[in-house]
């Protein structure tokens, strides 16, 4: 019991230098201020909690999978979809939320294209009154400034792969 209770504390990310986080939280800030910037002068609520989730991986895991840019237009364009089939479907919203959750992630990961964040729509949907057209342009259009954003900051000096390389071994051919 001791050892597991222990295991529960084993931090498994590698130590970062001060500025490496330094750089990660600002680049959060602008890209999130990027967004929010959008959102005031398009008149679209583009600010949803998801995208926090989303900041904290495109700058501070840009090597990640979960952060590459078909994870997270992949992620969000599934769980769009599978939010907005949940809540047709199923009558309470509760249930519509909790099936969507699960069938976004089944779908994220057959398709090989996981971003957690984008598991987080169904419950926006069932707390707020955005679905369908609106809720696609929203996360597309967010995730989009973010992604573009991520881009620009991990090409600047001193640079980060981002978007990450195919492996060799995986390329088809």
């Amino acid at each position: 019991m001791k050892s597991f209770l222990k295991a529960l504390f084993v931090r498994h990310e590698p130590p970062v230098a001060l500025r490496a986080n330094l750089r990660a939280g600002l680049a959060a800030i602008a890209g999130i201020a990027l967004v929010g910037g959008l959102a005031t002068w398009i008149d679209l609520p583009l600010l949803i909690a998801p995208l926090g989730a989303t900041s904290g991986l495109l700058f501070g895991q840009p090597s990640s999978a979960l952060s590459q840019p078909i994870n997270v237009m992949g992620g969000y364009l599934i769980g769009t979809i599978v939010c907005e089939a949940a809540f047709f479907v199923f009558p309470g919203a509760w249930l519509a939320a909790a099936v969507a959750v699960g069938l976004t992630i089944v779908v994220m990961r057959a398709l090989r294209v996981t971003h957690p964040p984008a598991a987080a729509l169904p419950i926006l949907g069932f707390g707020e009154p955005v679905h369908g057209v609106q809720l696609f342009l929203i996360v597309f259009m967010a995730s989009v400034v973010l992604i573009a954003f991520a881009l620009v900051v991990h090409n600047l000096p001193p640079r980060r792969p981002y978007p990450m390389p195919e492996e060799p071994d995986r390329k088809s051919g």
